[in-house]
């Protein structure tokens, strides 16, 4: 088992932990990892682009002159793709982007992720983060404390001054034991959780 220091908000250790191997431990499976990042990307495509192609834009019914006779290289419509006002050539239409993952592959995925994590030495541990009112300053100063700047906080349900407390900070998001996810945790320098958060964690991914 991984054996990683607990601090405390003002950045001392206090003591350590021992992680499961089956979630902070396992081998890395880089594809699965790909895989995870580029679907919930695609995911949040919202996919409505739409341009019109010659069918749909307005006009361009008549032949502009006729086949034979004028010197003009023959024209069927005004409305064709090389004429300005046309229409595009396969245009992009409203589309779903998104691709299913099997629930086994987004698990190892995330896996994985917090594996990486942990061996990068980017996962912290708090015996506990609390705040005693919903403070900016107060959160910043933690993170100053943990010497930490771009993170994903992992939170127990209900820490709600902790959890609005960091939503105007830039570099630092807030998530659940069942919100967090591969693209996060590989987008943020560190991964900080409570003890509490930790158990959750392998109580529901072991």
């Amino acid at each position: 088992m991984a054996n990683v220091s607990v601090y405390d908000i003002n950045g001392k250790e206090v003591g350590t932990i021992d992680l499961n191997d089956a979630v902070f431990g396992v081998e890395v499976n880089e594809h699965l990892v790909h895989r995870a990042v580029v679907s919930q990307l695609a995911n949040n495509r919202q996919g409505t682009q739409k341009a019109k192609t010659r069918s749909e834009v307005r006009g361009g019914g008549r032949k502009p002159w006729r086949q034979k006779g004028t010197g003009h290289a023959r024209q069927g419509s005004t409305r064709s793709p090389q004429w300005t006002g046309g229409g595009v050539v396969f245009a992009p239409t409203p589309r779903d982007y998104s691709f299913k993952m099997n629930k086994k592959e987004k698990r190892a995925a995330l896996k994985s992720a917090l594996s990486q994590a942990v061996a990068d030495k980017k996962f912290i541990v708090l015996d506990e983060f609390q705040l005693d009112e919903i403070k900016t300053k107060a959160f910043v100063g933690v993170l100053k404390n943990l010497e930490v700047n771009k993170a994903l906080v992992v939170l127990e349900d209900g820490n709600k001054n902790v959890e609005l407390s960091a939503r105007n900070i830039a570099d630092v998001k807030t998530a659940k034991v069942n919100t967090i996810n591969v693209y996060d945790i590989l987008k943020y320098n560190t991964v900080i959780a409570t003890k509490a958060v930790v158990a959750n964690i392998e109580e529901v991914y072991a």
